[in-house]
C-alpha cells in the first residue's frame, strides 16, 4: 500500500510546486529525492506520472521546518526538480517560492499568523540568505486574494513583500567571483556576478541576436544555444561552481536597452531553455550588475541615481521592479513585491518501490 504524504501544492510568484514539512519525508537524502522526483513525475520530459508541470518553473518543491538557532524563524530547502533527467538539485535559491513559503507554512500549522498582516525571517537553508517576508493575515490565516498584479500571473493577488539582506555571493562566495566586474569567454565579454543568484550576463548584440526577440524564437535558435552554453560551462569553475553542465546556475542573462521605459531588457535562460519572465533573485542580480560601473550592463541600462533606486527589469512577458539601497557604491538590500496562492492541500501517495514510509 502507498504511503501519503501531506503536502501543499503553492503558486509562489511565476513558480509552482508541493511544499512539505521535513519531518514528514525520509532523513537519507538519496530517499528524499526518490520521493521528490515520484511526486513531481521524474524522469519525463511530460511529467505525465507527477504533479509536475514539465518545465523549469513548474518543476520545484519546498521542504520547511523550524529552525532552532534562532537566525530566522522558518528554514526553507528550496529543490529544482528534472524533468527529462533524473535530478533534484539543492544548490540555488528560487526568490518566487520563497514568496509561498511563509503562507504554507502557517497552512502546514508549523507558524502561527499574527491578526491583519504577520512578519516572519525567513531562511532560504541552499545559501543561508535570510529574506524578511510579509503577507496579509485576516484572523491569523494567509490572504491570497487582492489587487497586486505581477507580470507573468495571469490575475492579481495578495501582495508578498520580500525584503532581502546580505545577499552578496550567496552560492559563488563573492558577489564578482573572479574579482572582475568584466571578463571574456570565447571572444564575447561577460559579467559574471551572484547578488543572490549565479547570473552570466551578456549583451545580446556580442552573440548575434537584438535580445528583443520572442522565447519561442530563441529557443529555436540552436546555434545559439550551443554558444551560450558553451560559454556556460566555461564560466562555472571561474564563478566557483564547478563543472555546471548539470546545474541549473549559473543563469545566462542577455541584456539590451530598454524599450519599454525600464532600466534594461533582458532574456534569461534557466538554464537552457528562454524563461518568459525572470527569476526573483536573478532579477536582483542583473539590476545590481546594471549599477555596476565597468560591467557589460551598465552602458546599456537607465539605472538612475540615488541611495535608493527601483529598477524596472525588462522581460519576455512585462517587467519586474527591483529596490536596490546602497551604502555608497555598495548594494546592501533589495525588495520586491510577489504574489502567492494554495493551490491545493492534501496528501500525495508515494510508490512503495520508493519509500514505504518511517515504519518501513
Amino acid at each position: 500500500m502507498a504511503y501519503e504524504i501531506p503536502c501543499w501544492f503553492m503558486r509562489g510568484g511565476t513558480s509552482k510546486g508541493p511544499f512539505f514539512r521535513a519531518a514528514d519525508l525520509p532523513q537519507d537524502i538519496a530517499t528524499r529525492d526518490g520521493v521528490i522526483m515520484d511526486v513531481l513525475g521524474t524522469p519525463d520530459p511530460r511529467q505525465i506520472d507527477g504533479l509536475g508541470g514539465a518545465t523549469s518553473l513548474t518543476s520545484k518543491a519546498g521542504i520547511l521546518s523550524i529552525p532552532t538557532d534562532g537566525a530566522a524563524d522558518l528554514d526553507f530547502l528550496f529543490a529544482q526538480v528534472g524533468t527529462s533527467e533524473a535530478s533534484v538539485d539543492t544548490t540555488p535559491n528560487c526568490g518566487n517560492m520563497l514568496a509561498a513559503a511563509l503562507p504554507a507554512a502557517i497552512e502546514a500549522g508549523l507558524l502561527q499568523g499574527d491578526s491583519g498582516r504577520t512578519i516572519r525571517r525567513v531562511r532560504t537553508v541552499n545559501t543561508g540568505v535570510i529574506a524578511e517576508i510579509a503577507i496579509e493575515t485576516p484572523d491569523g490565516r494567509p490572504l491570497y486574494d487582492g489587487d497586486a498584479h505581477i507580470d507573468g500571473v495571469p490575475r492579481p493577488a495578495a501582495p508578498v513583500s520580500c525584503g532581502f539582506l546580505d545577499t552578496e555571493g550567496a552560492v559563488c562566495g563573492a558577489l564578482l567571483p573572479t574579482g572582475n566586474t568584466r571578463d571574456e569567454i570565447d571572444g564575447v565579454a561577460v559579467t559574471m556576478i551572484d547578488n543572490g543568484m549565479p547570473v552570466l550576463v551578456m549583451r545580446a548584440a556580442d552573440v548575434g541576436i537584438t535580445g528583443y526577440e520572442t522565447p519561442a524564437e530563441l529557443n529555436g535558435n540552436a546555434a545559439l544555444k550551443a554558444r551560450i552554453e558553451a560559454i556556460r560551462l566555461k564560466a562555472g569553475p571561474l564563478m566557483n561552481l564547478g563543472d555546471v553542465a548539470k546545474k541549473p546556475i549559473p543563469k545566462i542573462t542577455l541584456v539590451a536597452a530598454p524599450r519599454a521605459g525600464g532600466a534594461i531588457c533582458t532574456r534569461t535562460f534557466i538554464p537552457h531553455d528562454c524563461h518568459a519572465a525572470i527569476g526573483v533573485l536573478g532579477a536582483v542580480t542583473v539590476a545590481t550588475a546594471a549599477v555596476m560601473e565597468g560591467s557589460v550592463a551598465y552602458d546599456l541600462a537607465q539605472a538612475g541615481s540615488g541611495q535608493t533606486r527601483t529598477l524596472s527589469i525588462e522581460h519576455p512577458s512585462g517587467e519586474f521592479s527591483v529596490e536596490l539601497g546602497f551604502e555608497g557604491l555598495r548594494v546592501v538590500r533589495a525588495a520586491l513585491l510577489r504574489t502567492a496562492r494554495l493551490l491545493m492541500r492534501g496528501s500525495v501517495p508515494v510508490s512503495p518501490a520508493v519509500w514505504r514510509g518511517p515504519a518501513a
